[in-house]
Formats: C-alpha cells, structure tokens, sequence
C-alpha cells in the first residue's frame, strides 16, 4: 500500500470503503496560538459534497476553536488509522448550529457508527469543506 494524495473527484474504492467503516477519528484544529488541539472523534464524510462533519457541543473546546478563525473557517485535518491504513482530510471548517445541519450531521453518524448519538440541546456540526484527501486504503 503506497501512501498517496487522494483524487476528490475520483477517490478509489478502497478509500471510500475505509471511510464507510466505524472507525474513531483525529480532529486537528487551531488554538489561538497557532498550537495544534488534537481530540478523538466520529466523522462522517460525503465525498459527492466534498463535506466531513462531526457533531460536538457547542461549549467543547473543538468548536471554540473553529468559532474563533471568523466567516472564513478554519484550517483543520481529520485523520482516522487502521493498521497501516490511514486516511486524512484537510480543509475548512466552519460551526454550524442550525437544527437542519446538525440533524444531517446526526443521520450521517447513525449511519456510519450504527447507533445514534446521545442527546445533548447544545450539538452543533463542524463542518468540514474538504481541499485535500490524503491516504492508503
């Protein structure tokens, strides 16, 4: 398995198929001075929409971080590994918190991790617009 930049518009279906398994995340986002805030999470990805999402409160430390980047996002990286597979999506992200996004964030997870998130009033969706997929499936 050679480790590779992935074609957005025509990832393989080795990729896409690691990207449907359960499989917890990395989540990179910036803190205010510029130091990376790597935390575990769920991800989805909807690679016809180049978007990855994961659900999170709105008080968690994740979401603050992507808040404070303004209009324009932040600049984050998902990462999930497997063994000697891995697989990666960069791009901006942005908080979003109304209830039809995050009701799409929550369908996604359901379907990915085969159980539905618990309840918390205070969910919002970071939304990831993907710019660049690395990885080997």
């Amino acid at each position: 398995m050679a480790t590779h930049s992935v074609d957005l518009d025509a990832p393989d279906d080795a990729y896409l198929a690691f990207w449907r398994e359960r499989h917890l995340s990395t989540l990179t986002t910036p803190r205010r001075d510029g130091s990376p805030h790597v935390v575990p999470v769920c991800v989805t990805w909807d690679p016809e929409a180049a978007i990855a999402r994961v659900i999170t409160s709105g008080t968690s430390a994740k979401a603050a971080h992507v808040r404070a980047a303004g209009p324009e996002g932040a600049r984050v990286a998902v990462c999930q590994v497997d063994g000697r597979r891995w697989a990666t999506l960069e791009g901006r992200a942005r908080v979003r918190e109304d209830r039809e996004a995050v009701a799409e964030a929550e369908r996604r997870f359901t379907e990915r991790y085969g159980r539905e998130p618990r309840e918390n009033p205070l969910r919002v969706a970071i939304e990831i617009e993907v710019e660049r997929a690395l990885g080997n499936g």
